[in-house]
């Protein structure tokens, strides 16, 4: 059944190596069977559900993610829509860098307090607190201090908030995962302090927006992809110039970086990072060779 999913795709458009991964995705996924089975004829039970929703993607032209209600991310299922950013693979570099950081403050501090600005499906707040299990992952003394883990997830979009709640009690992350409507700081309370201030915010010009594949610009939020001025830096400024108000002692400031028409944002959010006397502290690159996680922190690492 998968080959005939993915000839039909193909005969509607979509090319051959993503009606393939699409095709694989909506048969195991719906079928609830696991590929070995599929392939050794074992019988599906719901072709006719599988066909009414690989029609339904021709005939709307919504991404796969949409039809079936549901995305991959690190592993774990997140219910995604049209309210919230389908999760890519590169943001998954964004939380493994910022486990990394995590992890080297949970040996200094009493508490770990972290902020994931833009949170959308809540992918990047829930995975965090789902891989810092008790903190247990750093050592065996660090689990004796009790340490307490707090992440708290922040969007502008009520929307979104509803998803990111949904998604943190499907992966049973209440107790260490709170999700606020704020723009930015808005909603931040001035005595909040965090270790680290970690964020994917929208960085596609928005004069690119003709360029983008259709399953993107017409189905994910605009507010989630979008900056209104010509090098996709608004937010960052944004968010630099506030942190520093809400970072405790040698916090860390992340984020997921962007790549347009072959234009890596790298060395525009180190000027402005500079321009709020940031330190730089690494840039980490994708498969690719693209920049696509920056970290500064206020006042240690490499000076820029």
């Amino acid at each position: 059944m998968i080959n005939k999913i993915k000839d039909f795709f193909i005969k509607n458009g979509i090319e051959t190596d993503e009606a393939k991964a699409e095709a694989h995705f909506l048969v195991c996924e719906v079928s609830g069977l696991p590929i070995e089975k599929i392939i050794t004829g074992e019988k599906i039970q719901n072709e006719n559900e599988i066909w009414a929703l690989a029609e339904k993607r021709i005939e709307t032209g919504a991404p796969i993610q949409h039809i079936t209600g549901f995305s991959y991310f690190m592993g774990d299922k997140f219910i995604v829509n049209s309210d919230v950013l389908i999760p890519r693979p590169e943001t998954e570099i964004l939380v493994q860098q910022a486990l990394k950081l995590a992890r080297e403050k949970a040996l200094q501090n009493g508490e770990l307090r972290i902020l994931d600005i833009g949170t959308g499906t809540g992918c990047i707040a829930i995975e965090i607190a789902k891989n810092l299990p008790d903190i247990s992952c750093v050592d065996k003394t660090v689990v004796e201090k009790s340490l307490s883990l707090e992440v708290l997830g922040v969007d502008i979009s009520t929307s979104a908030l509803h998803i990111a709640i949904k998604n943190m009690e499907a992966l049973n992350q209440q107790r260490r995962v709170v999700f606020r409507k704020s723009d930015i700081f808005s909603s931040v309370y001035e005595d909040e302090k965090f270790d680290i201030i970690v964020s994917n915010p929208p960085y596609i010009p928005i004069q690119f927006k003709d360029t983008l594949q259709n399953e993107v610009k017409n189905f994910d939020p605009p507010q989630a992809l979008f900056a209104n001025d010509k090098d996709g830096i608004e937010f960052y400024n944004r968010i630099l110039e506030g942190a520093k108000k809400y970072l405790k002692p040698n916090g860390y400031v992340i984020f997921e970086l962007g790549c347009t028409e072959g234009m890596m944002q790298s060395k525009k959010v180190t000027e402005i990072a500079r321009k709020f006397d940031y330190t730089l502290e690494f840039i980490e690159k994708d498969l690719e060779g693209t920049d696509r996680v920056i970290a500064f922190t206020a006042c240690s690492g490499t000076k820029i």
